[in-house]
């Protein structure tokens, strides 16, 4: 069975867990032996965005000593063998260039969504 994993809910638990945790679900059920790719859309395309820094972030006077580095979770998904396509409308939305994003990413457009669904038996959406 290959499962496709949807992402569109961005920045959730980063607070309390320092990560996505579909993203983190996806590489642990990869190195399960799952055979699972990753779809970002919405708000979450922004997860690629390469050289994110979120040090220095401070709730009243608790900093958050280890910050989400979401770009090397997904680069980390991706050395795994993870797919991890992007929709390419919502890069463009959000004014984000395509220089920007991590290395390894697979751009698609929406039209060409329902192609990409049949390619897999299950589709997940978080």
């Amino acid at each position: 069975m290959k499962a496709l994993q949807i992402i569109e809910s961005a920045y959730r638990c980063t607070i309390e867990e320092q990560d996505d945790p579909s993203v983190w679900i996806s590489q642990a059920m990869k190195g399960a032996g799952a055979d699972l790719d990753i779809l970002l859309r919405g708000n979450a395309v922004n997860y690629a965005v390469s050289g994110q820094d979120a040090s220095g972030l401070v709730f009243g006077d608790k900093p958050q000593t280890q910050p989400p580095k979401l770009d090397q979770d997904l680069q980390r998904a991706i050395e795994k063998g993870i797919t991890v396509y992007i929709v390419a409308d919502d890069v463009k939305s959000r004014g984000i260039p395509e220089g920007k994003m991590i290395n390894g990413v697979t751009l698609v457009a929406c039209q060409d969504l329902p192609g990409l669904f049949g390619n897999y038996d299950q589709i997940w959406h978080w």
